[in-house]
C-alpha cells in the first residue's frame, strides 16, 4: 500500500461506497492528499504525485518544478510547473501552472517522476522569463550537470519558432557552468548587456610557488581585475577579517578588485558598467 495513490473515481469503482470512504476518512485508514485524491492514512504527503493524477495523461513537470527535479532550481516558485500534451484540456487548479506543450514531451523520471528532459527545462525557463533570471538558470543546469551545451543548442534547434528563442539561443552563447550562485550570473550579465568583455567566472589567483590561494567571483585575468559580488554572508565578522587579509594578499600581488552588492546589481546596473569601463580603460 505504501505511495500508492487513488483518485476518486477509482475509490468507488473498487469496493467503497461514498459512505464507506467516509468512514475510511473519520477514522484515518485513508485521508486525503489533495482534492480528489487519496492515499492510505500512514502515507506521506505527496502532493505533486497526488496533482499528477488531476492531470491529463501524458502530463509531465517542466519549467521551474522541472529544473528543481534535475538539480538546477534557481528559481523558486509556490506553484507546481507542468506541461500537458498538445491539444489537452489545461486544468484548473489551485497552485498549478499549466503549460500546453507545442512539440511533444518525452519523459524522463526523477525519484519516480515524470519529467521534462533537463534541456527543455532549461531552454523553456530561458526564453519565457526576465533575461536576470534565464542566464542563472542555464549556468546552473550546466554547472550540475544536469545537460551540456550541445543539449541546450539541440533543444534550440527543436524549439526555434517558439516565443522568446532568441533571448534563450543568445543567452545560451554566453552560459557559463563556472558560476556558482544566481547573482554572480547575473553580474556577468550586467557586463555583457553594458557591450563589456564578459569576465571569466571563479578564476584561482596561484601564490609565487603556483599553488592556487584564492578564488575570485569574476576576473579579467590578464588585467588582473578582480569582481566580487558580496552577500549576506560577508557580514559575518569571522568572514569580514578572512575578507580582509584577502584583499590585501590579492592586492600585494598586483590585483584591482571592486565590489558590488545587491543594491548595485538590482537598482545600479549603470554603475557596475561604468566602474568596471573606467578600470578596463
Amino acid at each position: 500500500m505504501e505511495g500508492t495513490l487513488w483518485s476518486y473515481r477509482e475509490l468507488l469503482a473498487g469496493d467503497l461506497s461514498r459512505e464507506r470512504l467516509r468512514t475510511a476518512l473519520d477514522h484515518g485508514d485513508v485521508r486525503r492528499v489533495v482534492r480528489g485524491v487519496y492515499g492510505p492514512g500512514d502515507l506521506e504527503s505527496d502532493r505533486v504525485r497526488a496533482l499528477l493524477l488531476r492531470l491529463p495523461v501524458g502530463s509531465v513537470l517542466g519549467f521551474h518544478s522541472g529544473a528543481a527535479m534535475h538539480g538546477f532550481g534557481v528559481l523558486r516558485s509556490a506553484a507546481v510547473h507542468v506541461i500537458v500534451p498538445p491539444g489537452a484540456c489545461k486544468p484548473r487548479i489551485a497552485d498549478v501552472v499549466a503549460h500546453e506543450a507545442v512539440l511533444p514531451t518525452d519523459a524522463v523520471m526523477v525519484s519516480g517522476l515524470p519529467c521534462a528532459p533537463a534541456a527543455r527545462c532549461a531552454v523553456d525557463l530561458a526564453r519565457s522569463v526576465r533575461r536576470m533570471d534565464a542566464l542563472p538558470a542555464l549556468d546552473a543546469a550546466l554547472r550540475v550537470g544536469a545537460c551540456e551545451l550541445g543539449d541546450l543548442e539541440a533543444e534550440l534547434t527543436r524549439h526555434r519558432r517558439l516565443r522568446g528563442i532568441c533571448q534563450a539561443r543568445q543567452l545560451t552563447s554566453v552560459a557559463d557552468g563556472r558560476s556558482e550562485c544566481r547573482q554572480e550570473s547575473q553580474l556577468r550579465l550586467v557586463l555583457i548587456d553594458g557591450r563589456l568583455p564578459a569576465p571569466e567566472p571563479q578564476v584561482w589567483v596561484d601564490d609565487e610557488d603556483g599553488v592556487p590561494w584564492y578564488r575570485l567571483d569574476l576576473a579579467y585575468r590578464k588585467r588582473k581585475i578582480g569582481l566580487e559580488y558580496d552577500g549576506v554572508s560577508h557580514l559575518d565578522r569571522d568572514r569580514l577579517r578572512h575578507d580582509r587579509w584577502r584583499m590585501n594578499w590579492l592586492a600585494a600581488q598586483g590585483w584591482t578588485l571592486r565590489f558590488f552588492t545587491d543594491a548595485d546589481l538590482y537598482r545600479r546596473p549603470a554603475y557596475i558598467v561604468s566602474t568596471v569601463r573606467a578600470l578596463l580603460r
